[in-house]
């Protein structure tokens, strides 16, 4: 009995060793992504210092109500993503796994206007490269290759996060992530807070620059 005993307190340590280590490098890699955009934000911030004017104009011609409405998106998405993990801890796996559904359909939407927006510009010849583009003061060059640069990171990352969170959607359908076991679930709600919360730098950067 003893030895039944000594055998479940193991391997109760082993599973929390397993969920620390799975918290722990995921908050690692999280940090490797804020060192990324940290370097992409301070390049923005300098440049924008230098070349003010230039990037207030090209500003003006990008879509704010596009903008705002994705961010709104966002948003949502991210409280769906922790209401699923929430309802998930208390056995409500149906709801979670609506939640995650959720998140994923807000996700699309949100690239499905990001698709509309970068097609307009490209429709009006502003993309690297263009002789348009680069017809234009070197501060607004800069600006629109700064805006594809790090909004194009960003839209791959929500691609990502789409996949990583139907993932997850797939094992909490399966029972494999649970209320005893929702690790994957928490980081795949982690890394999606972190794509909401550049975009929640990003929008004003590029959108609301007065």
């Amino acid at each position: 009995m003893n030895n039944e005993n000594s055998i479940a307190i193991q391997n109760e340590h082993v599973v929390h060793r397993d969920d620390v280590g799975a918290r722990l490098g995921m908050w690692l890699f999280l940090f490797t992504e804020l060192l990324l955009f940290g370097g992409l934000f301070l390049v923005y911030a300098v440049y924008r210092h230098l070349y003010y004017e230039d990037f207030k104009i090209a500003a003006l011609s990008l879509n704010t109500t596009i903008g705002t409405l994705n961010t709104i998106i966002l948003l949502t998405s991210s409280l769906t993503v922790a209401l699923s993990i929430a309802v998930l801890q208390k056995g409500k796996r149906q709801l979670s796994i609506i939640l995650l559904m959720l998140t994923d359909v807000l996700a699309i939407i949100f690239m499905i206007n990001k698709y509309f927006e970068w097609s307009a510009k490209i429709h009006h010849g502003i993309f690297p490269g263009s002789e348009h583009l680069l017809g234009l003061p070197e501060g607004q060059i800069l600006f629109y290759g700064l805006y594809y640069i790090m909004t194009g990171l960003h839209a791959l990352h929500i691609i990502i996060g789409i996949v990583f969170i139907s993932i997850v959607l797939v094992f909490v359908s399966r029972g494999s992530v649970n209320e005893n076991n929702y690790v994957k679930l928490e980081n795949a709600g982690l890394y999606w807070h972190l794509v909401d919360l550049i975009w929640i730098f990003l929008f004003p950067f590029f959108y609301l620059i007065q």
